[in-house]
């Protein structure tokens, strides 16, 4: 998906997220991890070495594998910051 990003600019990289649908995006502040070490946690909040791991043996197919090659590119790219206004909004929306 975004694979490659390494070695570009943070406004060519920011220029790729745009491609990506911006629901994804929001996925990853409400979607948890079905399964494994972290079942339960929110992909956003997944640690970097887990989706290191996953990025060196292989995302599972389907959704939660594109979430998290999609978490991958942006932790690895110290770029969280930008999905805290999605994590900002969908906290206080659930809040109450």
């Amino acid at each position: 998906m975004l694979a490659g990003v390494r070695g570009r600019s943070t406004q060519t990289f920011i220029a790729s997220v745009n491609l990506v649908n911006s629901e994804q995006l929001e996925l990853l502040v409400t979607r948890t991890m079905p399964f494994g070490k972290y079942k339960g946690r929110l992909i956003a909040d997944l640690p970097g070495h887990y989706l290191n791991w996953f990025a060196s043996q292989g995302f599972p197919p389907g959704e939660i594998g594109r979430l998290l090659a999609l978490m991958h590119e942006i932790d690895h790219n110290g770029l969280s910051s930008l999905i805290e206004p999605l994590r900002e909004r969908h906290s206080s929306s659930s809040a109450g």
